[in-house]
């Protein structure tokens, strides 16, 4: 990363949404530094696709439901960032990261939700406050939610109650980073054909073609429905879009 492009950070690239959202904002000309949780091998493929495209990249590991470790972990990145670039900054956080938790109601424990807190609400919230002492004024945050805070299905209960949290939060991020220039909007997709939720959507036929049928475009979303509007957000042309939820649904349960 020596010469200065602009860098994004996205948590969980390894695969899936976040792996099409770090090539999408690569083939834009910019510089990726992404997170994996354990899938070393997915994350150094990512880095050589990146590669491929022109841009530089770097994976690090991240468990982004241990807030303990974030001021760890934003000292390697703006280091490495400090090394390679001359600055620890960067201009583009996308928080990614996430697990699915399908439990009714009345059978979801404490633990469970915990963990969904954890992981979608509080690494946020926090990572956000660590990173943003180095993000470049004008820069972006996108948080990334679900269209399951929309609308609802039985078993998401707690899942989308997180992310509604977190739509909440990038309302209030979009007011108070004003003064800097940085917007915050949401992304919020749809059912995606990806290893999330165990690939559910993907690899059960009943819950893809349900999905479709409640679809208005007829299919279950795919990664590449996805990256293009992050990296859109983390453009030029999007700087007057801030603090708003944009669901990328195909128009699911209008």
């Amino acid at each position: 990363m020596e010469t200065r492009n602009k860098i994004a950070l996205i948590t969980g690239a390894s695969r899936g949404l976040g792996r099409d959202m770090a090539l999408s904002l690569a083939k834009k000309g910019t510089d990726i530094l992404f997170t994996y949780h354990s899938n070393k091998a997915a994350a150094d493929e990512v880095i050589k696709e990146i590669n491929t495209l022109g841009q530089k990249a770097l994976a690090l590991q991240l468990d982004t439901a241990k807030v303990a470790s974030f001021a760890n972990f934003i000292a390697e990145a703006t280091t490495h960032l400090k090394e390679e670039t001359g600055s620890p900054n960067f201009d583009f956080l996308i928080n990614n990261a996430g697990t699915a938790l399908y439990a009714p109601f009345m059978q979801t424990t404490e633990e469970q939700y915990d963990e969904m807190v954890n992981i979608h609400h509080k690494g946020v919230f926090f990572l956000i406050q660590k990173a943003l002492p180095f993000m470049n004024d004008g820069g972006s945050i996108i948080n990334i939610s679900s269209g399951l805070a929309r609308f609802s299905l039985p078993g998401s209960s707690t899942y989308a109650s997180m992310k509604g949290a977190v739509e909440v939060l990038t309302r209030y991020l979009a007011k108070e980073l004003g003064d800097r220039k940085i917007t915050a909007n949401v992304v919020a997709p749809g059912a995606i054909e990806t290893d999330f939720g165990n690939g559910h959507v993907r690899d059960d036929a009943k819950t893809n073609e349900m999905v479709a049928s409640m679809t208005a475009l007829g299919r279950a979303g795919l990664p590449e429905d996805i990256g293009g509007v992050v990296a859109f957000l983390c453009s030029p042309e999007a700087r007057w879009i801030n603090g708003q939820r944009i669901e990328v649904s195909g128009g699911m349960m209008l």
